[in-house]
């Protein structure tokens, strides 16, 4: 039993890109859910499907890969349950020089850093891929 579904999801994800495989299954909850559709949107990976495995909700999460190497060489979560990091849309800084992708949970919904500093919304820094 995990209480970070998101840093839990992440760790998947980052082993199964390390390990070569094609596809990685993880508990998730909404949150997640929506970390996903971004990570799809901005081409992290190929897709995801969300299946229910008992009274669990599961997503089946397809890896995408550029010769042999998956498309991310990291994936870090920035807030923790023990240490919450937030920030207004002002201080939202490019990730690898917008190489990489930040994600923040803001009062209009889960969005990227390029579209929190657009909708001038800041935030929870949940996490960044690059």
């Amino acid at each position: 039993m995990t209480n970070d579904l998101i840093a839990d999801m992440l760790t998947r994800v980052r082993n199964a890109g390390r390990a070569g495989h094609e596809n990685v299954e993880v508990k998730i909850n909404n949150t997640c859910e929506k970390i996903l559709g971004i990570l799809k949107t901005e081409g992290f990976i190929e897709g995801f499907v969300v299946f229910k495995s008992g009274a669990a909700r599961m997503a089946k999460i397809d890896l995408k890969y550029y010769q042999n190497q998956a498309v991310f060489s990291a994936i870090e979560r920035i807030s923790k349950p023990g240490r919450r990091i937030y920030l207004p849309w002002k201080e939202i800084k490019p990730t690898r020089n917008n190489m990489g992708l930040s994600i923040f949970s803001t009062p209009k919904g889960v969005l990227s850093e390029k579209e929190a500093k657009f909708q001038h919304v800041g935030g929870e820094y949940l996490c960044r891929i690059y």
